[in-house]
């Protein structure tokens, strides 16, 4: 079996630079941007656009970290590995098997989603019927090939980043009265209610919501490992991150609220689709509906990749069945993409049975495990920094160490916090902390099972 630092030989390189280029590039566009912005701006006022430049750089600089780690190690398992590198077996163990979780879940709840937009434009088919064929023909988009996978994702990042792009543009014309007609004013920076309406605090409780939006942007370090040039992908990758978000996130949420006074947003309904129909752009709604199908059909791609790999980096570390890492002639791993789709099947029916109590309750007790991972990767790469650099296969340093890892781990443990004193968001704390204890209790029950199988086969030694 190879090593944890090592190619496995079983996975081809088959995906390209671009593909790896693409998907870091519109990995982080999402319903997150397209919708969730309502909310923040709602939160935060004019300010919003601050809000999502300060956890902006928080994420860049734990994709920093991550990518210093990748450069150094390529593996497929990424954070899960360096995990395992850092502080052992039930790290890599806890890591993996809340990683694994949280996208499942959200398979299943993209899936939903993208039942419901559907389900929009033909009422006469139900929602839960799409929903299992979105499932079926992402999974077998997954299982032909990893070139596949990224070729797919290749062309939906493309749409979405055509997508932002063009609404940049047109919304800054606007803005700067280039567009015909124009009504916007800086002057809605101020002018209803102040910059904060809401007070300074929205800044820092506003980064609960935004960060929750700008999940997704790892992937590219674990899909980097089946690429031609893992290094130089993972570099490339971590280095546009920061770029993407101030321009994605900050700017296009700066020009929304200078178009229109921001009290006339509605939260849950898209910022975008508002702006754009203030501008007299006709089918508004329907296009940007379009896009986020796009998005929703991107991340449930992404989604059963991510998963999958997941399940074959711990298959390999026995920390999950190990039939689950075989793969094909074409080198996916064909029964872990199967395994993670029937809990994405699961979670469809579960979302039609019960989608107030059992499909919230899984939606809420994934909710903050993204930043349980988000803080490992932080611990990790503190811990591992100081053996690289003696070994010297550091090839991409990141900034500041180890101040500024510091610095972000603080941060991490501050949203945490937050989550825990404001009411709206205490249940999903206290529900993903549920699901941390349960995959922590697994790894004592599998360690204490292993544990008396060596004793029991030791024994038998000496008998003989």
């Amino acid at each position: 079996m190879p090593t944890q630092t090592e190619h496995d030989p079983r996975l081809k390189r088959t995906l390209k630079t671009r593909h790896i280029s693409m998907l870091a590039l519109g990995g982080v566009i999402g319903a997150g941007l397209f919708v969730g912005s309502s909310a923040v701006i709602n939160m935060a006022g004019p300010g919003a656009f601050i809000v999502y430049a300060i956890t902006g750089v928080m994420v860049a600089l734990i994709m920093r970290m991550l990518g210093e780690m990748a450069a150094a190690h390529p593996t497929p398992g990424s954070f899960v590995d360096y995990a395992r590198m850092a502080y052992g077996k039930p790290a890599g163990f806890v890591t993996g098997w809340l990683y694994w979780y949280f996208w499942v879940i959200v398979v299943g709840f993209e899936a939903v989603v993208g039942g419901q937009i559907i389900n929009g434009w033909l009422p006469a088919l139900p929602v839960w019927a799409i929903a299992l064929g979105l499932m079926v023909a992402m999974t077998g988009l997954n299982v032909l090939s990893v070139s596949s996978f990224g070729e797919a994702e290749y062309w939906f990042a493309g749409i979405k980043v055509a997508a932002i792009v063009a609404f940049l543009a047109i919304a800054a014309a606007y803005v700067f009265h280039l567009w015909p007609g124009s009504t916007a004013s800086f002057s809605n920076l101020t002018a209803h209610g102040g910059f904060l309406p809401n007070g300074i605090a929205t800044l820092f409780t506003g980064v609960v919501v935004v960060i929750f939006s700008m999940t997704g942007v790892e992937v590219a370090t674990i899909a980097a490992a089946e690429s031609e040039e893992p290094g130089r992908n993972v570099r490339r990758a971590v280095n546009t991150v920061m770029v993407r978000i101030l321009v994605f996130f900050v700017l296009s949420t700066f020009l929304i609220v200078v178009a229109q006074p921001w009290t006339e947003l509605v939260p849950g309904k898209s910022p975008f689709v508002a702006t754009l129909d203030r501008i007299g752009i006709p089918g508004a709604g329907t296009i940007l509906t379009a896009v986020i199908l796009v998005a929703v059909l991107s991340v449930l791609n992404a989604g059963l990749y991510t998963s999958s790999r997941l399940l074959f980096v711990l298959s390999n570390n026995d920390e999950a069945p190990r039939w689950i890492s075989a793969v094909n002639d074409r080198g996916v791993p064909v029964r872990g993409v199967l395994a993670s789709t029937v809990v994405g099947y699961a979670c469809v029916v579960i979302a039609a049975l019960w989608p107030d109590t059992v499909f919230m309750f899984l939606l809420n007790s994934s909710g903050a495990v993204f930043l349980f991972v988000y803080l490992m990767i932080c611990a990790s790469q503190l811990k591992l920094r100081p053996r690289w650099e003696r070994e010297g296969t550091l090839r991409f340093r990141m900034w500041g160490h180890p101040w500024l890892p510091l610095l972000v781990t603080a941060s991490i443990m501050a949203v945490l916090a937050s989550m825990a004193f404001d009411p709206k968001t205490q249940g999903s704390l206290a529900q993903s902390v549920v699901a941390l204890l349960v995959f922590s209790l697994a790894y004592a029950c599998v360690a204490f099972k292993r544990s008396g199988r060596r004793d029991a086969n030791e024994l038998a030694l000496r008998r003989s």
